[in-house]
């Protein structure tokens, strides 16, 4: 019997929060810039996607709105993109917060820099041209690994029209400098990028008393993406006078996101559902 009213409680829960989801193109008639990929997008596996050229967003509205939303960026190294883990897996979670969230399937850069940027820049003016609609007035960038390279860009090189209010970063690349994650660097930028380049995309030289407050994770033991990547970042936000929480975990590796296997997950959704709590207020 107890059993069963837990499994009923589930199935409430998870109608209750749950709607279905809209996919809108950014760039219905035709993006500003190209990735120069002219062959077809490939869906590797469930849960992974490479050769986007067509970018899209994936909303998941919340039922009971609490003025939040998010919108995510899956890893991948600049080559494919996580969409399970680090991307749509999350939805229920965030809608269970009251946050209206969206997945966002950006274009590879192929080493053009400034693709994935306009990509995410354009998610963010997409999301507020709907706030009223979607009963929201705060909407942030959520970003893994190298979408947390995104990620960190969108709150750093924002335009007046696509400032993100906060960000949320999960084990990201930051820097283009070493120490990095050379896949993401040399799909991004190429294998010479010059000093400029290197400089503009190290985020935590692009830091400024007007990027958005952060949350930062990390595990202390990320072969992948070295642990100073949020440390610096974090160092530049506090210099600037920008409120920032950095989380470090002393295991857990590169790539969890919201997979159960994470020894830590508990400690991080407690963790973001009340900082989210707080810069709501």
């Amino acid at each position: 019997m107890k059993k069963l009213l837990t499994m009923g409680l589930l199935m409430f829960t998870t109608t209750m929060f749950a709607q279905k989801p809209i996919e809108i193109q950014l760039w219905p008639n035709g993006a500003p810039n190209s990735n120069g990929i002219t062959t077809p997008e490939k869906q590797i596996d469930e849960s992974r996607v490479s050769d986007v050229t067509v970018p899209t967003l994936t909303i998941y509205r919340a039922a009971k709105p609490n003025g939040m939303a998010i919108v995510a960026c899956p890893g991948g190294g600049y080559v494919r993109l996580a969409t399970a883990h680090e991307g749509h897996d999350m939805a229920a979670w965030f809608n269970a917060q009251g946050i209206t969230y969206a997945v966002l399937k950006y274009r590879m850069p192929n080493t053009h820099h400034d693709v994935p940027l306009s990509d995410a820049l354009q998610a963010i003016r997409i999301m507020k041209q709907h706030a009223d609609e979607w009963k929201f007035n705060k909407v942030g960038i959520m970003g893994s690994s190298a979408g947390g390279h995104l990620a960190s860009t969108a709150a750093t090189h924002f335009t007046e029209d696509s400032r993100p209010d906060f960000q949320i970063l999960f084990y990201p690349v930051v820097s283009m400098i070493n120490p990095t994650h050379q896949g993401s660097k040399d799909n991004l930028l190429g294998k010479t990028p010059s000093e400029e380049m290197l400089n503009l995309y190290s985020n935590e030289r692009q830091v400024t008393p007007q990027t958005p407050p952060a949350f930062i994770m990390h595990s202390s033991d990320d072969k992948a993406v070295p642990v100073s990547n949020s440390v610096d970042y974090y160092t530049a936000l506090v210099k600037n006078g920008v409120p920032a929480s950095l989380h470090i975990y002393p295991i857990g590796g590169h790539g969890w996101g919201f997979r159960d296997n994470f020894i830590y997950k508990r400690q991080w959704t407690g963790e973001l559902e009340k900082w989210l709590r707080e810069i709501n207020k």
